[in-house]
């Protein structure tokens, strides 16, 4: 592969990839738990940025479960984060050919 062409697909994936950072910011992750009784919202890098809790999932007497809750659902939203990360990343790489296969 000619070194001159292998810079400018280098720099290309990397405008790309600018451009999926700026788009995974942006994008709304949701991921819950409990029926729904525990919501969290994260943007596309896994990022918290609301977590909501119905009134029935606070009992003062199992406050466990409603840590459990809230962890189960942040869980959720970061897989679902990373899932939509990786289809990003997926598409960033549409049309360009590299000589190395990459690990995704």
């Amino acid at each position: 592969m000619d070194l001159k062409n292998l810079v400018a697909q280098a720099q290309e994936m990397q405008q790309r990839a600018q451009q999926v950072e700026a788009s995974l910011l942006k994008l709304t992750v949701t991921g819950s738990s409990g029926g729904g009784m525990v919501t969290v919202e994260t943007d596309g890098k896994g990022h918290v940025k609301k977590i909501r809790i119905e009134p029935a999932a606070v009992n003062p007497a199992d406050v466990e479960m409603l840590e459990d809750l809230i962890t189960v659902a942040v869980a959720d939203a970061q897989k679902k984060a990373a899932d939509a990360a990786q289809a990003e990343m997926r598409s960033l790489m549409g049309g360009i050919t590299l000589p190395f296969p990459l690990p995704f």
